[in-house]
């Protein structure tokens, strides 16, 4: 029996589904979904077309909104919105270190997160949505790696959307995981540039830590150990659109003096140990690369392989000189696996599915050549996360595609942005700009 409860504005009803972890084997071991419901108190009687909203990652659940925050209030002006935690996150039946061993060794477990990429997803939306919609299509909204999995679902269920709506998330249709790092350190770079420029102050404090992780054994309050390419990971931020400042405000807190001399402060690494570790989402560092993975090719550690073309990231080299420490973000690496507690227990297990060489395809170019469903996407303009060129070139694969590209937002602009974002994708695909 689902669930109704009140928020303000908004009458919220819980969901649980079982679907098979194997789509392609339906009679065989089944997994939990979980779905939060979302209609405006005014409206909850009414028969509303559905949103179903399907979250970036890989590996967070659904926003957990209170009210009608961001984008849900534009949204619930004339949908029921169903937000989904994708499989593994959530409160969808879960995979991080706890519970992965219930499945047996690293292989078993690698066997299984195989199955937790964009076409699982979408197959999953497809087994709930007649039971959510009594059959009709619904609108998709994919923020991120959702939009991913929105061309994922153009490609292969197309009958179940009606429109489709795409917030920094269009892959390329075809580039292998190299090919995605080698665009992205480049533009990972332009956002350290920019950060820089704003709080030249910076340069200095970067240097400065990256020196004492170089000439210290750091290990954060929860058992993570701050490496200087731990350190350099928190450029992640610098993709959003107050990330810059937040690192500003990160750094100018960094050391204290102590008695035994001068140390990172605790508020220093209260906040890194937050900002590092995956304890929350270890699907995002566990199974990242495998969503590029199609065909025999493996990811094989791509990010990490891809970074040695790119000398300038090398916090040691640069302190040999008087050069910026340059951050990273939007990477995953193999010695994550040994800085985070939350992911030793599954380095065995990423590097089986690093070599995997049996990736279904995620996408169906002819299919979407002859796309007949509405779609719009918003493109950043030098979004650090998904790269524009790739967007673009797939924008033009998909037939009646419309694109919004902005530099007004960054990656986060369907937060940051609302509602006028949501208002523009939804004018695009009724002609109404």
């Amino acid at each position: 029996m689902s669930l109704s409860y009140r928020q303000p504005g908004v009458v919220l009803t819980d969901h649980r589904f079982t679907v098979p972890l194997d789509h392609a084997d339906p009679a065989g071991e089944t997994i939990e979904l979980y779905a939060r419901e979302a209609v405006a108190s005014d409206k909850a009687g009414q028969d509303l077309p559905w949103l179903v909203y399907l979250q970036g990652g890989p590996g967070f659940g659904a926003n957990r909104f209170i009210g009608r925050q961001a984008w849900l209030d534009r949204a619930l002006e004339e949908y029921r919105v169903l937000l989904l935690d994708q499989r593994g996150t959530g409160r969808s039946t879960p995979a991080n270190r706890q519970t992965l061993p219930l499945r047996g060794g690293p292989a078993a477990q690698a066997d299984y997160l195989a199955r937790f990429r964009a076409d699982s997803i979408v197959r999953d939306c497809e087994a709930i949505r007649p039971r959510v919609t009594g059959g009709a299509p619904w609108t998709v909204l994919g923020q991120s790696f959702g939009g991913f999995c929105t061309v994922s679902y153009l490609s292969l269920a197309p009958e179940g959307i009606h429109t489709a709506l795409i917030t920094g998330g269009l892959p390329s249709l075809h580039a292998h995981a190299d090919d995605v790092y080698r665009a992205a350190y480049p533009r990972i770079e332009r956002k350290v540039a920019a950060y820089y420029d704003r709080y030249p102050q910076d340069v200095a404090a970067a240097r400065r830590i990256a020196d004492h992780l170089l000439t210290h054994d750091v290990v954060l309050p929860n058992g993570y150990r701050l490496t200087v390419e731990a350190f350099q990971a928190l450029g992640q931020m610098l993709g959003t659109s107050d990330g810059s400042h937040r690192l500003h405000h990160l750094l100018e807190d960094a050391f204290v003096r102590t008695p035994a001399g001068t140390e990172l402060s605790d508020a220093f690494q209260e906040q890194a140990q937050t900002l590092l570790s995956y304890a929350a989402h270890p699907l995002y560092a566990v199974v990242h690369e495998s969503v590029y993975g199609q065909g025999a090719r493996p990811t094989a550690w791509a990010a990490e392989r891809v970074r040695a073309e790119f000398p300038q990231f090398d916090a040691a080299k640069a302190l040999t000189g008087d050069g910026p420490v340059l951050f990273t973000g939007e990477t995953v690496h193999p010695w994550m696996f040994e800085t985070d507690p939350a992911l030793r227990p599954l380095r065995e297990t990423a590097e089986l599915l690093a070599a995997r060489t049996d990736w279904p395809a995620l996408y169906d170019p002819a299919r979407l050549a002859a796309n007949e469903v509405p779609v719009a996407a918003a493109v950043y303009h030098d979004d650090m996360y998904v790269d524009t060129a790739h967007a673009l070139e797939t924008a033009r694969a998909v037939r009646g595609l419309r694109t919004w590209v902005t530099d007004e937002f960054e990656h986060d602009g369907l937060r940051t942005g609302a509602p006028r974002v949501l208002d523009r994708l939804l004018a695009l695909v009724r002609d109404e700009v």
